[in-house]
C-alpha cells in the first residue's frame, strides 16, 4: 500500500496549511485498526491536501497511495477513501494545472474503480459509480457497468448512487455523445416507474428533472408525494432514533437540527434543485412533504421550504402555515427545525403567528434558552413571534424583562415590533442604566438595548446613553463598537439630544467618527461642524469607513458640496458598493444623475448587494429619483430574491429592499 511513500520528498510539497511533511502519517492512519485514528486521518486529509476543495502538489502525490488503499479489502472504511478520490478529481472542480493533473492521474488508473464496482463492501459500491462516470473515459463501458450493477444490486443505497451516476453521465455527455446520453436518460426513465421501489423511483425522477425535464410525468408532484409516502411506509423501526437526547450543547443542538432521514433529504433536495424556477410545483411538493404522516418526511419538508423561501418571493403562505403546525409536534427534532426556519423568515412567518403565540403563552420555559455554555438567549418561538411584528409578543417580552433572567439579545427583536414595542421602553431604559460600565461583556449587554431604544425613539433614555459614553473606561474591549451604537441612538433622537453634543464632538477623532459625525449633524443640523471629519474619512484607507462617510455626505445633501470632488473620484473607482454609494451621494448633493445613471443601472444588475443602497437613495430623492423608478418596478415584479447567497439574513435584506422600492414608488405617486 505504501511502497515508495518514503521516497517522496513530502517536505518540498505543499498543502492547505504549508509543508506536507505530515501527509505520510495521515495516509498510514487510514489503514489503522483504530476507528478514531482512521477518522482523524481522513479529516486531516480533507482539511490539508483537499482544503476547501482545492488541489495542491501534495494532493496529486497522494493519489497513488489512496488508490492502493482503496483496493485492499483488509483496510476498513475504504468507502471514505473512494469518496475523497472522487472529490479530488471532481469534473466540476477547479481547472488549474494541479487539478487537471489530479484528474489525469485518476483517469489513467480508472481500472481501479472498475474492479471496485462489485466490491464486497456496500459503502465502496455506493461511492464507485460517481468515480466511473468521472474518470473512465469510455462511455459505452461506463453504461454497461452501471446497467449490470443495477440488474444485480440488492442494496437500496447503492441503487440510489447508480441512479445518480446516470444523471451525472447524461449531463456530462449530452453535448459530446448524444447517443450514450440518450441511453442514460432511457435507463433513468425506466427506473422511474414500476416495478422499482419508491426510493429508486424518486432518485430517478430527481435525475430526470436535471437532465431531461420534458420526460417527467405530467402529474409529477402527485407522483412524488405518493412515492414519498410509500417509501416512508416501508421504513423499518431500525436505524437511529428520531430524537437525540442529551445536554443542550452546540454540537448536540446542531445534531438535532440535522435531518435524521438524510437519504430522504438528499432525494428531495436533488429534485427541488432540479426543478429550479418551477415555484408552483416546488410549493406543492413542500406542502405534500409537510402534510406527510411521517414526522421524518415533515422534518425534511421544513428544511426544503427554507431553501425555497431563501430564493423565491412567492408562494410562502401555505407552507409557512404548515410549518406552524409542526410546533406542536412531540418530536424534538421536528419542533426545533420548524422554530429555526420561522425565526429566519421574519415577517414572512406571520401565517404561523397563532401557533407561535400559543407556544410562548402556554410553555413559558421556551421563552428563554439556557445553553450549557454562554449567556441565556431569547427562545426561538418568542424571537420568531416578535420577528413577525405580531403585537402579542410585546406583553410576553415585558414578562421576560420583568423576570430574574433577561437575555442580552432581547433588544434585537424590539425594532421589528415597531410602535407596538413602546410600552417596553421604560424597562429597556432601566436595564441600560444598570449595565456595568467596566464589564467585559458590556458590548453584548448594551448594543442590543441601544438599538432597541433608538428604534423606539425613546428620548428619555438619553441620560443612560450618556452614562455609557462618559463612564466606559479606556481600553475596554470593543469600546468603539458600544460608542458607535450610542452615537447612532443619539442621532435617532435628533434635536432632543443636544446635551450630548460635547460627547459626540469628542468621538470625532475616534474609530466611530463617521457615526458620531452623522449623529452630530442630526442633533444640530450644523454641516460645517462635521464636513471636515467626513472629508477626512472619505480620503482614508478603510474601505468600509470611506463608504459610510460617502453615505452620510449624501444625506447632508447640498451642504456636502465641498465633498463633490472626492465623491466623484470614488464613484469612478473601487468596489461596486463603494462606487454606488458615492454615485448616489453625488446625485443627492449636486442633482447630477446623468453621468451616473448608466453605471447605477449596470451595478444594480451585476452587483445585487448594492440594490439596497441605490433604492434608499431613490427614496430620499422623492420625485427627482424618477429616472430609476423603472428599475424599482422591475424589482418588485421579480419573483426571485435579489440575493440568494446569504442564508436567512438574505430574506430580511430582501424584504427591506422591497419596502424601499414600494416607498419610493408610492412617494412618486403621492408627491
Amino acid at each position: 500500500m505504501f511502497r515508495g511513500i518514503d521516497e517522496v520528498d513530502w517536505a518540498s510539497l505543499r498543502h492547505g496549511y504549508g509543508s506536507a511533511e505530515d501527509v505520510p502519517g495521515l495516509l498510514r492512519g487510514l489503514a489503522s485498526a483504530d476507528p478514531a485514528e482512521r477518522q482523524t486521518a481522513l479529516d486531516g486529509l480533507y482539511g490539508a491536501v483537499h482544503h476547501q476543495g482545492d488541489v495542491y502538489d501534495a494532493t496529486v502525490a497522494c493519489v497513488p497511495f489512496l488508490l492502493a488503499l482503496a483496493v485492499r479489502e483488509e483496510v476498513p472504511d475504504r468507502a471514505g477513501v473512494v469518496e475523497l478520490l472522487v472529490s479530488i478529481g471532481d469534473i466540476g472542480g477547479a481547472g488549474d494545472d494541479l487539478a487537471v493533473g489530479a484528474r489525469a492521474a485518476l483517469r489513467t488508473r480508472a481500472d481501479v474503480f472498475v474492479r471496485l464496482a462489485g466490491d464486497v463492501d456496500a459503502g465502496v459500491r455506493r461511492a464507485v459509480p460517481g468515480a466511473l462516470v468521472r474518470f473512465l473515459d469510455r462511455p459505452a463501458r461506463v453504461l454497461a457497468l452501471v446497467r449490470e450493477r443495477i440488474s444485480v444490486e440488492r442494496d437500496d443505497r447503492v441503487l440510489l448512487a447508480l441512479a445518480e451516476s446516470l444523471g451525472l453521465f447524461a449531463r456530462r455527455y449530452r453535448l459530446t455523445d448524444d447517443a450514450h446520453a440518450a441511453e442514460a436518460v432511457r435507463l433513468l426513465t425506466e427506473l422511474s416507474g414500476p416495478p422499482y421501489g419508491p426510493g429508486l423511483r424518486l432518485a430517478a425522477l430527481g435525475q430526470l428533472a436535471g437532465c431531461a425535464p420534458d420526460l417527467l410525468p405530467t402529474d409529477l408532484v402527485a407522483t412524488v408525494v405518493r412515492l414519498l409516502r410509500d417509501r416512508s411506509g416501508q421504513r423499518t423501526g431500525a436505524g437511529p432514533p428520531y430524537d437525540c437526547p442529551g445536554p443542550d450543547t452546540l454540537a448536540g443542538r446542531l445534531l438535532r437540527l440535522r435531518p435524521s432521514d438524510e437519504e430522504g433529504s438528499r432525494l428531495l433536495r436533488t429534485l427541488h434543485r432540479a426543478l429550479g424556477g418551477r415555484v408552483a410545483d416546488r410549493v406543492a411538493l413542500v406542502c405534500g412533504q409537510l402534510t406527510s404522516p411521517d414526522p421524518l418526511d415533515r422534518c425534511n419538508g421544513v428544511w426544503m421550504s427554507a431553501g425555497l423561501f431563501r430564493e423565491w418571493r412567492t408562494g410562502n403562505a401555505e407552507p409557512v402555515a404548515l410549518i406552524g403546525n409542526q410546533l406542536g409536534a412531540e418530536e424534538g427534532r421536528l419542533h426545533d427545525a420548524a422554530v429555526a426556519v420561522l425565526v429566519e423568515l421574519a415577517e414572512l412567518a406571520a401565517p404561523a403567528a397563532d401557533h407561535l403565540h400559543a407556544l410562548v403563552a402556554y410553555r413559558p420555559e421556551l421563552r428563554i434558552r439556557h445553553g450549557e455554555r454562554g449567556a441565556p438567549s431569547l427562545g426561538g418561538p418568542l424571537k420568531a413571534l416578535a420577528g413577525t411584528g405580531d403585537t402579542r409578543a410585546t406583553p410576553v417580552l415585558a414578562e421576560v424583562l420583568a423576570g430574574p433572567v433577561v437575555p442580552n439579545d432581547l433588544g434585537l427583536v424590539v425594532p421589528r415590533l415597531g410602535p407596538a414595542a413602546v410600552p417596553l421602553a421604560p424597562a429597556l431604559r432601566r436595564r441600560l442604566a444598570r449595565v456595568p460600565l467596566d464589564a467585559p461583556d458590556v458590548h453584548e449587554r448594551a448594543v442590543p438595548l441601544l438599538s432597541a431604544l433608538a428604534a423606539l425613539g425613546d428620548v428619555e433614555s438619553i441620560p443612560a446613553v450618556l452614562r455609557l459614553l462618559r463612564g466606559m473606561p479606556d481600553g475596554l474591549g470593543r469600546r468603539d463598537t458600544v460608542a458607535e451604537a450610542a452615537a447612532r441612538a443619539l442621532g435617532a433622537f435628533g434635536g432632543a439630544a443636544r446635551e450630548a453634543v460635547p460627547e459626540l464632538r469628542g468621538l470625532l477623532g475616534t474609530g466611530c467618527a463617521v457615526a458620531a459625525a452623522e449623529a452630530l449633524w442630526s442633533v444640530t443640523g450644523d454641516a460645517d461642524a462635521v464636513l471636515p471629519v467626513l472629508l477626512r474619512e472619505l480620503t482614508g484607507t478603510g474601505g468600509g469607513r470611506r463608504r459610510r462617510a460617502a453615505a452620510v455626505l449624501g444625506r447632508l445633501g447640498p451642504a456636502a458640496r465641498p465633498a463633490l470632488p472626492g465623491l466623484r473620484e470614488m464613484a469612478g473607482s473601487g468596489d461596486a458598493w463603494a462606487r454606488a454609494t458615492a454615485a448616489c451621494a453625488v446625485w443627492r448633493t449636486a442633482g447630477e444623475p446623468e453621468q451616473f445613471l448608466p453605471a447605477l443601472r449596470s451595478t444594480w444588475v451585476e452587483h445585487p448587494r448594492t440594490r439596497g443602497t441605490i433604492a434608499e437613495c431613490v427614496v430620499a430623492l422623492g420625485p427627482v429619483g424618477a429616472p430609476l423608478h423603472d428599475v424599482l418596478r422591475a424589482e418588485l415584479a421579480s419573483p426571485r430574491r435579489h440575493r440568494t447567497d446569504s442564508g436567512g439574513h438574505g430574506i430580511r435584506e430582501d424584504l427591506g429592499l422591497l419596502r424601499a422600492c414600494r416607498e419610493a414608488l408610492t412617494g412618486r405617486v403621492n408627491g
